[in-house]
């Protein structure tokens, strides 16, 4: 596979959870069925030991990192001997540089063809020290850029950091997730006035979803204007109901290259956004955002619980009420019949 041309092409991947019993322990039959899940409905790729799998996994009580990440790679690996097609494994790598050079030669040995690199360890370093760190880490494992929102540990990078981050050659993708239009713009016109047009670009703005995919966006490099767009997404909202986010990215790709836009389009996004705001918990702050993704798969039978690692980490008050009401409101963006039909299979 190369690399650079799969994820150029535009893929739905998404953010793989963590599957734990009713004991808070790690639970591997669920944990597989998930990848299986996420291979059958159509994804491009998988994000192992991100946000979604939760941080803690790092943990030294729980120690976690290493048989998740291994988990995933084997069955992925043996899903694409079944059905053999093109398929990105990224590992999230977290941690300051020794710690995330660990993790990056891991996940290389492993298999895994890039790296999603959180710069959320680094609250007061200069953004010339992240730089550095994240050029060491790309000279391990090909690099996709993160920005993350603050209200989740993230924080805010200038445009001038995002133009040299797009001079590091090993950098493949930028997920953009700071949730906010202005500092999205600035990784998109950096990415132009860089002249990379081989850096593919993904939306982690699971509040703006849909709108992200169906935009153009236009900037100057070298004097001239220059038009891309954001051709996939990695994301959270993803690991749920993935068989008709694939729908639904594989219509926004034909919507994208039509001369005049469907004005049912807007509909779709505020949908989508309605569906997130519930699944995130977006009234609480996102506090429930990790429980929220656990209890749709609990509710198709694909995991046992909402437990985290975290126990303070649950749903909301109304935040099950908020799902089963997007449930009701949208059923075209729900995958409930695809996943009752092959769970058996995928629980094997």
């Amino acid at each position: 596979m190369n690399l650079r041309s799969h994820l150029l092409a535009g893929h739905v991947i998404p953010a793989h959870p963590l599957a734990l019993d009713a004991q808070r322990r790690f639970s591997e039959k669920p944990q597989r069925a998930l990848a299986r899940y996420y291979f059958a409905a159509g994804s491009g790729g998988l994000a192992v030991g991100v946000h979604s799998t939760q941080f803690e996994i790092r943990d030294p009580q729980h120690n976690l990192f290493r048989p998740v990440l291994t988990l995933a790679a084997e069955t992925i690996a043996a899903e694409k001997r079944t059905a053999p097609r093109d398929f990105a494994l990224i590992a999230g790598i977290c941690g300051h540089t020794q710690a995330a050079t660990a993790e990056a030669e891991f996940a290389r040995g492993l298999g895994y063809d890039a790296g999603l690199v959180s710069m959320a360890a680094f609250r007061t370093e200069s953004e010339t020290d992240i730089l550095a760190h994240v050029a060491t880490i790309a000279k391990i494992i090909p690099v996709i850029g993160f920005y993350l929102q603050p209200a989740v540990g993230g924080r805010i990078f200038s445009y001038a950091f995002w133009r040299q981050f797009a001079e590091i050659p090993e950098v493949v993708a930028i997920k953009m997730a700071p949730f906010n239009r202005y500092q999205t713009l600035d990784v998109i016109r950096a990415v132009v006035a860089a002249g990379r047009t081989d850096i593919a670009l993904y939306t982690g703005n699971d509040d703006t979803i849909v709108t992200d995919l169906l935009t153009p966006f236009t900037f100057t490099h070298d004097g001239r204007p220059v038009t891309c767009r954001i051709v996939g997404g990695l994301l959270g909202h993803w690991g749920v109901w993935t068989r008709a986010a694939v729908e639904l990215f594989q219509a926004a790709q034909v919507a994208a290259r039509q001369p005049q836009l469907d004005a049912t389009w807007l509909a779709k996004a505020a949908a989508v956004t309605d569906m997130n705001a519930a699944l995130f918990d977006a009234a609480n702050r996102f506090h429930g955002c990790i429980p929220g993704i656990l209890e749709v798969l609990r509710r198709q039978g694909l995991v046992e619980s909402v437990h985290c690692l975290n126990p303070a980490e649950v749903l909301s008050p109304g935040q099950a009420a908020e799902l089963s009401r997007v449930c009701r409101a949208y059923p075209e963006l729900t995958d409930d019949a695809f996943v009752a039909k092959h769970r058996a299979h995928w629980l094997r």
